[in-house]
């Protein structure tokens, strides 16, 4: 497990103690049910539960042995209880029952945790696109100047991804919710249904409606899956803010702490390496989304090839997953943003970002496409190879521009205040309103 990112919550969740509880939980529920159909009476599953006690020493000493950690965890419990008393422990189930069940368990409680981390940062991307809901900056379009826009519209496209991301998530985890007590070929040959809705309605998981041996890992992949998109529209975020870092753009910039340093050799360095590690951690959630499709097709009723590869990927990416989300939204509520610099660079192109204004007028007047197309884009040439000059400047020299534009129409074209119009009207198509 990565533990160094484990924040406390998820680590509690995906803890050997937590887990090994909810097996005992998920084993105490199946007696209760045994007792509700007269397999036991209700007296000794009571005298059980005052008397079972978990020890991850002697499950280790016994699993030493048997080479099976269920196997090791159910003699170690019964050991506690006494081998007579706890003879039904685990009566008609497989392996599978359990883990299963408490694994649907585990990732129900790691969905609600990142549904709540997704929410506080849908606020923090609200709350920083009302800011700068009419903050001019300028849009790129293969990383060159294209139109205007507002740092707020970027911003109002993240909070909308994040949105699907969270619809993504409620429908993983209502997917992955869920549990199997259905014996060891899912045929309930030893087992009594009733057993299964008992103890998946006491966990709030829905009973899988066919199983084999193990619950399908379809689910956990669609589960995986939807953490992998977290991550990559996290990555996404990142990079357009490492973008707009850049020394030639410095548009916004990473909180920089007194006493942090930037580099080993050069003093000088603020870089953006809260955005790196999002990019490079969540290359991980992908990686292990690989391995979650992988462990879907297993040989027959089930072989034992994923068991090992989710002790991994499920944790870790949980864990992951909850790093990611929380320190992006730490990372966008503390960022310096230069609405100044944005500013400076929208003028840079001087004036060529009013060319697709300029081109529609001329069809306005009356020109083709092609025509309007063909004038535009000859004076926006000799503006793109002459510093000198600005957009503006060259459409006011030009002899067929002046045919159909004066001077003051050319200028009123110039104004940045057109590019704002339905900016509040996005805002509340997204549903970014004022409080």
């Amino acid at each position: 497990m990565i533990d160094r990112y484990a924040l406390p919550e998820m680590k509690r969740i995906w803890s050997d103690e937590h887990r090994f509880e909810i097996w005992m939980k998920v084993e105490l529920l199946v007696l209760e049910a045994w007792s509700e159909l007269g397999l036991l009476p209700r007296e000794q599953v009571d005298n059980i539960r005052k008397k079972i006690v978990f020890s991850r020493e002697k499950m280790a000493e016994i699993e030493k042995i048997t080479k099976h950690d269920v196997i090791a965890f159910l003699t170690a419990l019964s050991q506690s209880v006494g081998r007579e008393e706890a003879r039904f422990l685990h009566f008609g189930l497989t392996s599978s029952d359990m883990l299963d069940t408490a694994n649907g368990y585990l990732l129900k409680e790691s969905a609600d945790l990142l549904l709540s981390d997704i929410d506080t940062l849908l606020s923090s991307i609200k709350a920083k696109a009302l800011e700068h809901r009419y903050t001019l900056m300028v849009g790129r379009t293969h990383g060159v100047h294209a139109e205007p826009t507002t740092f707020g519209l970027k911003l109002a496209n993240w909070y909308a991804e994040m949105r699907r991301n969270r619809e993504r998530m409620e429908r993983a985890k209502k997917v992955v919710s869920v549990g199997k007590i259905s014996g060891a070929v899912g045929n309930f040959a030893h087992v009594d249904p009733r057993i299964e809705r008992y103890v998946c309605e006491k966990l709030g998981l829905e009973p899988a409606a066919v199983s084999n041996q193990i619950i399908q890992r379809d689910r956990h992949a669609e589960f995986l899956w939807s953490l992998a998109m977290i991550g990559t529209s996290l990555e996404k975020f990142a990079l357009e803010l490492r973008h707009l870092q850049r020394t030639e753009v410095r548009e916004v910039e990473e909180y920089f702490g007194k006493g942090q340093k930037g580099s080993s050799a050069m003093p000088h360095k603020r870089n953006p390496i809260t955005g790196e590690q999002i990019c490079g951690l969540s290359r991980v959630l992908r990686g292990n989304l690989l391995v979650a499709l992988e462990n879907v097709p297993l040989w027959h009723e089930r072989d034992i090839s994923h068991s090992s590869a989710e002790r991994i990927i499920f944790p870790d990416s949980c864990i992951l997953t909850d790093y990611l989300l929380q320190t992006f939204s730490k990372l966008l509520d503390n960022l310096i943003v230069y609405s100044e610099n944005m500013r400076k660079n929208l003028e840079k192109s001087r004036g060529l970002v009013f060319s697709e204004r300029v081109l529609l007028e001329l069809v306005r007047k009356g020109l083709t496409r092609e025509d309007a197309y063909a004038l535009t884009q000859r004076c926006a040439m000799h503006t793109w190879e002459n510093e000198e000059f600005h957009f503006l400047q060259v459409l006011q020299a030009d002899p067929d521009i002046q045919r159909y534009f004066s001077p003051q129409e050319l200028e009123e074209m110039f104004d940045y205040r057109y590019f704002l119009k339905h900016v509040d009207d996005i805002f509340l198509r997204v549903g970014l309103e004022e409080e």
